[in-house]
């Protein structure tokens, strides 16, 4: 005997539930019980299907991300929701990205010091440290924390929103979910990642202070003063154009998936684990060709 399943998450995925003649038998009490055997067939799907999936999803995120902008232009603008949001992503992010930015720097200085002192160089680990945190670890790191910590409690909370037909009550009500929703995290997080990045930079160059001096014997002022004196104008800007970047990337992909939430509870968690992951590798990819890109315009070192 076969038949259609009949559950929404079944009829998305194209599933077939398939009830056979086999039965397990459980004799308890002197009864016989008999429980008939399911099996759950899954269809696949062809690549053209497939692909035209992969293509509307690319197609909803960038409406998704165009309107988030486009919001900042026409009134009504939430800005308590602005304001409540960066506090939750801001402050609430503060205590890991402080903890990695502190940790990387201080990992990130006894690791060259073993190497430097092979050359007799030990003197620049303030260059090393201060070049790889503004550059690119501390932008990375925290994005990477933030999207771990944010993206998916906005693909949660506004997953749970959609399951739950409040989007819907919105809408009815004349109210703009993007505009409402999206739009203000959008804004918190790029502009509190940029300070966020920052703490970290600082943060990671007092680690590596604490390590030259008490460790490895160095003078704490020549220390400051060579990581200061190395940095010039190109690393400064990248080290701060990049948080920009990742903060839209971060609240854009996080609100996407949560947006585009189906099939229930179940339907919200894989949202949420399908946010972090598409967040933290966007960011990666994305670290790669914006670093390219300004090394093309500024020239290298």
């Amino acid at each position: 005997m076969e038949r259609r399943a009949s559950s929404p998450d079944m009829r998305g995925r194209n599933a077939r539930l398939s009830i056979t003649k086999q039965d397990f038998e459980l004799t308890t009490g002197g009864f016989l019980l008999y429980f008939p055997q399911a099996t759950l067939e899954m269809e696949l799907k062809s690549p053209s299907e497939f692909a035209k999936e992969q293509v509307t999803a690319v197609q909803d995120y960038s409406v998704l991300a165009g309107r988030s902008i486009a919001n900042l232009f026409s009134q009504p603008v939430y800005s308590g929701d602005i304001v409540q949001q960066a506090d939750l992503i801001g402050v609430g992010s503060l205590p890991i990205v402080a903890l990695s930015g502190l940790f990387t720097g201080v990992v990130l200085a006894l690791n060259s010091a073993n190497t430097l002192q092979r050359f007799g160089s030990l003197s620049l680990i303030a260059q090393l440290v201060s070049v790889g945190m503004v550059t690119e670890l501390g932008p990375v790191l925290t994005g990477l924390m933030v999207a771990g910590r944010n993206a998916s409690g906005m693909a949660s909370e506004l997953g749970s929103m959609v399951v739950t037909e409040q989007i819907d009550a919105m809408r009815a009500l004349g109210t703009d979910p993007l505009k409402k929703l999206v739009t203000p995290r959008v804004v918190s997080t790029v502009f509190m990642l940029f300070f966020l990045t920052i703490i970290s930079d600082l943060l990671g160059l007092f680690g590596g202070s604490v390590v030259s001096t008490l460790m490895l014997g160095l003078d704490a002022h020549q220390y400051w003063s060579s990581a200061w004196q190395v940095l010039a104008f190109r690393d400064v800007f990248t080290g701060l154009i990049k948080p920009l970047i990742f903060g839209f990337i971060i609240a854009t992909v996080g609100c996407y998936y949560g947006m585009s939430a189906r099939g229930g509870t179940q339907g919200v968690g894989r949202a949420t684990t399908q946010a972090v992951v598409a967040a933290s590798v966007s960011i990666v990819m994305v670290d790669a060709f914006v670093t390219k890109l300004l090394m093309a315009v500024f020239g290298n070192r």
